[in-house]
């Protein structure tokens, strides 16, 4: 047990993520329940708490093709890499994909980080240039999304990246497939989406 844990302890990650430090978190209960608008206004909790998928939604409010740029593909072994405690349900030796979603005409709206059993990322993620829901609808796979998690927090490197100020919010999610958990995908959006989702929170 020891060798296997300074293993882990000495693993050198090609690259970091872009984690919120939160302001405020919350679980399944405000999953499920949902948030006073006052906290998240009803638009924002359609698109941030429901199971529908974020490539669809971004593509349907702006009205252009929803595009990917691949900023990182590592393999992290069976490092926790600071990631949510539902990673560990992903199977290991993991790979960490990182990902900006971006209009067609070059605008940020998401960051997006998940991880993959290695051994299958080749097989779910053929074309690595597409966002994960095109690529698995592709090849016509059944998913349930489970969301897990909702943040509201800063980030400087997404402050850089997006060119707004924060505060912002984000979400973790499961992937379900056949009854067992795929990825798990992070996500954080920009606020430039108050163009077409009005107001984070109502007054």
């Amino acid at each position: 047990m020891t060798a296997t844990f300074k293993s882990s302890e000495t693993l050198i990650l090609p690259s970091s993520w872009h984690q919120l430090s939160p302001l405020w978190q919350g679980g399944e209960t405000c999953i499920e329940n949902g948030l006073p608008h006052s906290q998240l206004a009803p638009t924002w909790q359609m698109f941030l708490l429901g199971d529908g998928s974020p490539t669809r939604h971004l593509r349907l409010l702006t009205g252009e093709k929803t595009e990917v740029d691949l900023i990182d593909m590592s393999a992290i072994g069976m490092h926790p890499d600071n990631a949510p405690e539902q990673m560990q349900v992903v199977p290991g030796p993991r790979v960490r994909r990182q990902v900006w979603l971006r209009t067609a005409s070059g605008q940020r709206l998401a960051y997006a980080c998940s991880w993959w059993e290695a051994s299958h990322v080749d097989e779910y993620l053929q074309n690595r240039s597409l966002p994960i829901w095109a690529s698995l609808e592709r090849l016509r796979t059944e998913l349930y999304r489970d969301v897990q998690g909702i943040y509201y927090g800063h980030s400087a490197a997404l402050e850089s990246a997006f060119g707004f100020s924060g505060p912002f919010w984000g979400r973790h999610y499961l992937f379900w497939h056949h009854g067992e958990p795929l990825t798990l995908i992070y996500e954080v959006f920009s606020p430039y989406l108050t163009k077409y989702l009005g107001r984070m929170e109502l007054e």
